[in-house]
């Protein structure tokens, strides 16, 4: 059965890099439905933008979408996450400016929104894109592949010269709740050098210490510190589910990732969809469905942190 939310629930926050304030409001909407963004601060005719892989434009640092009036929306990233990890497969979201508010950089804040207005059942079946074949893509040192596999699960590794980052990698099968168990606090994460030039280049203007990890050398910046050891390469793995669920549906296959970022995670999509050979639109039977991300998540299985 598909789900969508019980009732609207409203976030209000910054803009990560224009720093200005930004209210959306993630609406229920009918089966089939899927997600879409709304923005409340155009004309109603050009407001529509689907949270679909071919609607992705280049970007730096953040996934955005653009339709074809040239409206955009960015940073979608994060709320697209939470979407998928607590199984929620129509929404509207209206928002009343170009950026998704960062709150505290992680997903957190949304899928405790999304839980405390809890979900329904639609009656509809669930379909899900079924992984064929292995397709992979590349830039320089960097790769991203999927691979065949029963459900999604996410394999990624990173490398960063500063010593308080190093080398990272994690593999997690996202069933039943793990993205909100294990993903979902991870937040974004900078250099001290990479503030200072996006700052200088009018970007990351609404960042902070508190909506972002930042680190120098072989300190962590951000007071607190980190909520997990490994908290860079989950919110990467975290980036990545929010980019995938741009395919239209749950993906049921294999995500590896090597120093990927939300560019090459759009080309592997557009690869994929380029090859029909490569995949297929299934619709999921019980046993699939409860396999997926957002089965049988419950309020204890947010982190201490939310």
């Amino acid at each position: 059965m598909q789900n969508t939310l019980k009732t609207a629930v409203t976030f209000k926050g910054l803009g990560l890099h224009s720093g200005r304030p930004v209210r959306m409001v993630v609406r229920p909407a009918s089966a089939d439905y899927g997600i879409w963004f709304k923005r409340t601060d155009v004309p109603q005719a050009q407001s529509m933008i689907a949270a679909y892989w071919d609607r992705v434009v280049p970007s730096r640092l953040c996934t955005l979408l653009r339709n074809d009036f040239g409206v955009e929306v960015s940073t979608v990233e994060h709320v697209m996450a939470a979407l998928a990890g607590c199984g929620i497969h129509n929404a509207l979201i209206e928002i009343d400016g170009p950026e998704v508010p960062i709150l505290d950089g992680s997903a957190v804040p949304f899928v405790n929104g999304f839980l405390d207005g809890g979900l329904t059942e639609q009656s509809a079946a669930v379909r899900a894109i079924r992984v064929l074949k292995t397709i992979e893509v590349t830039e320089g040192s960097a790769i991203a592949r999927l691979a065949p596999a029963d459900m999604l699960e996410i394999d990624f590794q990173i490398d960063f010269a500063e010593a308080a980052i190093g080398h990272q990698e994690k593999s997690l099968n996202l069933s039943n709740g793990t993205f909100v168990r294990e993903l979902c606090d991870s937040r974004t994460f900078c250099r001290q050098a990479d503030v200072d030039a996006m700052r200088a280049n009018g970007l990351a203007l609404g960042g902070t210490l508190e909506n972002a990890v930042v680190f120098e050398g072989d300190h962590v910046l951000s007071p607190g510190g980190l909520r997990h050891k490994d908290e860079p390469v989950r919110h990467k793995m975290l980036d990545a589910m929010g980019d995938l669920y741009l395919a239209g549906g749950p993906i049921l296959g294999r995500y590896t990732g090597i120093r990927a970022g939300h560019a090459l995670t759009n080309r592997l999509l557009r690869a994929l969809f380029r090859d029909p050979s490569a995949w297929k639109m299934v619709e999921c039977s019980p046993q699939t469905v409860g396999k997926l991300p957002g089965v049988g998540v419950m309020r204890s299985d947010l982190p201490a942190i939310a």
